[in-house]
């Protein structure tokens, strides 16, 4: 279909505005100190590799488009004269619209995000090559970038024009001479960028990031009117074909790069040919630092997929959202090139390849963990949230992934395996304890820990927001059902504790009868915010603690309820310890007198549980004079 131009705007110059993400991700890049400023290169000749890609995978079903895509390449210009550099490619190319929404505003969210999160004062970005920044990259190096663009269904081209200063102008190309379909960018380089309009240092800077691009780089010299003899600057190098022994580690670390938009090295890298029902090259990697956009809520992998080196897409689900982290290339010859992209998931060979990867990832996972330690601890400290979350999306894996998760606890600080807590369970132990909160510090300063660490039993401590989730779903690993601390105390009373801190006291019938009048009395006086009050005699420093009540959600997981529905906090439960001295001075007072300075004692019980909960006072001025009060008394 031939795109129509409105008649009335045909021949005008418009002038707009860009996107305020754009136009701040713009002033910093101009204004930068970059130290690898040849990513622009980069980053546009596979913006150009795109076109050319989309081109020629519309062809398959297009007969239209046959002769347009039968000579698909990229073509870089060196102007010395003019100081310019040009990129071009005869790729699908770009209407007027595309071209305003291609190129005005930011689309991806963790550009956004990563723009966002800079400060104003902060110009070395040393990380930019990250955040896919694509065609914006182009001002690092260039002061006026021009863009001229004809889509392969449109008979006009247009020309969009932009010095970085926050707007561009776009309008239709006044040539006489009709532009063939494609891409060509125009960039007129700034002072003391020389470097890239030496044809040996461009072909350097192609053989080590675009080396892999499956369509030809030519390169040229443009010098008085004429276009000198025009190079090759690439091998067309699709290493995933290779055999391993035949690939470097430098391309191995171009690919990744080029794929995953990343500068860091890969922590691991899978690559082999699976055989059998199905042939098709698998090349993945595992970073060693968080990508950008690691939660995304799309949560899609960088994963390119492949037939016969056709590119047919770059936001399959071939990779389960819990491994999003992976990247690579999946070229498969049996998958149809004429499949639409809207149904490979339906696909037959897709469904097959996609569960031979989901294990093959597991299974190297698996067995890195138990050949080095060390370098699985790295990857699951920066990938382990992510990888819990198959214990609720996967069922089917579930018993296998239960196998890869590493936790802190209060065994000390190595990683402890689930393996391993099992082996060092202790007599009369049948659950997996573990306690859920933001911060590793506040979780093991908690209360409802003390009996537990009396006994030398340990607990996961939990501090990932997703760990609310799995808990609530997986029933148990090995026989063993996982359970809050909270509701353990029925189960920690069959476990002898080692050693008392102090000689223990037996209760008498006194404390008895105070405790008996102690614990109405509170619920009395804090009505409004407990859900009952009652005995923990696991309690061992502390004299009060909360739980959750009898059928609650975990405190994590009712923060996230809370913040996403909009659902009420649930009261929690007060547990006293009747063994601690204040508890028992409170309740031999309380028996004699009810007086205005016991209720003050029992709200400052209450907020001092919640502080130990890792929470804040339930009223802080209330507290605060509570606490006035108290001092003044003592003192």
């Amino acid at each position: 279909m031939v795109e129509k131009t409105n008649n009335t705007k045909k021949n005008k110059k418009e002038k707009k505005q860009f996107g305020a993400e754009v136009s701040r991700l713009l002033d910093i890049l101009v204004h930068s100190v970059y130290p690898n400023k040849e990513v622009f290169l980069r980053e546009l000749i596979s913006n150009a590799s795109d076109a050319c890609d989309k081109l020629r995978y519309q062809a398959l079903t297009n007969d239209k488009l046959v002769k347009s895509s039968s000579e698909l390449k990229i073509h870089i210009t060196v102007d010395t004269k003019n100081n310019e550099l040009v990129i071009s490619d005869n790729g699908i190319g770009m209407s007027r619209q595309e071209m305003i929404d291609n190129l005005g505003t930011i689309a991806k969210s963790g550009t956004k995000e990563f723009v966002d999160g800079i400060k104003e004062e902060e110009k070395n970005i040393s990380q930019v090559g990250q955040f896919g920044i694509g065609f914006y990259s182009a001002f690092i190096v260039a002061d006026t970038v021009k863009v001229i663009s004809k889509n392969v269904d449109s008979n006009d081209s247009w020309v969009w024009i932009s010095d970085g200063s926050g707007t561009f102008t776009i309008e239709q190309n006044s040539f006489d001479t009709p532009t063939s379909n494609g891409t060509s960018i125009f960039l007129s380089l700034r002072d003391k960028m020389d470097e890239f309009l030496d044809i040996s240092n461009i072909k350097d800077i192609i053989r080590t990031h675009s080396d892999h691009i499956s369509f030809p780089i030519e390169i040229a010299e443009f010098k008085e009117g004429i276009l000198g003899e025009v190079e090759s600057a690439n091998t067309s190098n699709a290493i995933w074909s290779k055999s391993k022994s035949d690939v470097t580690k430098e391309e191995y670390l171009e690919l990744y790069h080029s794929i995953a938009q990343s500068f860091d090295d890969p922590e691991m890298t899978i690559h082999y040919k699976a055989e059998g029902r199905y042939e098709y090259d698998v090349l993945l990697f595992l970073p060693s630092t968080k990508p950008f956009d690691l939660f995304d809520p799309a949560k899609r992998s960088k994963l390119k997929l492949y037939v016969k080196k056709v590119l047919i897409s770059e936001s399959t689900d071939i990779i389960p959202s819990y491994f999003r982290f992976v990247s690579g290339v999946i070229d498969c010859p049996d998958i149809p090139l004429t499949v639409s992209r809207d149904v490979l998931q339906d696909n037959s060979v897709v469904i097959a390849i996609k569960k031979a990867i989901r294990n093959r990832l597991i299974s190297t996972l698996s067995k890195l963990s138990e050949s080095d330690s060390v370098k699985y601890s790295g990857i699951w400290n920066n990938f382990g949230a992510v990888i819990k979350e198959g214990l609720y999306e996967d069922y089917e894996k579930r018993d296998d992934l239960l196998k890869l998760l590493r936790f802190q606890s209060t065994q000390g600080t190595d990683l402890r395996s689930l393996n391993q807590y099992v082996a060092d369970m202790k007599e009369n132990q049948t659950s997996i304890f573990y306690i859920t909160g933001e911060l590793l510090n506040t979780i093991n300063a908690n209360p409802q820990l003390e009996g537990f660490k009396a006994r030398g039993v340990e607990v996961l401590t939990l501090t990932d927001p997703v760990d609310s989730f799995w808990t609530s779903t997986v029933l148990g690993f090995e026989g063993k059902s996982f359970k809050q601390v909270s509701q353990a105390q029925e189960e920690l009373k069959l476990i002898p504790i080692i050693e008392n801190k102090d000689e223990k006291v037996d209760k008498t019938s006194e404390d008895n009868k105070n405790l008996s009048e102690a614990i109405p009395y509170l619920k009395t006086i804090l009505d409004l915010l407990v859900t009952d009050v009652r005995l923990n005699e696991s309690l061992v420093d502390s004299p009060v603690c909360l739980s959750i009540a009898d059928g609650g959600v975990d405190k994590t997981l009712e923060k996230i309820l809370m913040e996403r529905q909009g659902t009420e906090k649930a009261l929690p439960v007060l547990e006293i310890n009747p063994n601690h001295s204040l508890i028992k001075q409170f309740s031999k007072k309380l028996s004699k007198k009810k007086s205005k300075d016991l209720e003050v004692i029992a709200r400052i019980l209450y907020d001092y549980a919640l502080i130990m909960d890792g929470e804040k006072p339930s009223d802080i001025s209330i507290f605060g004079q509570n606490l006035q009060e108290i001092l003044k008394r003592s003192m």
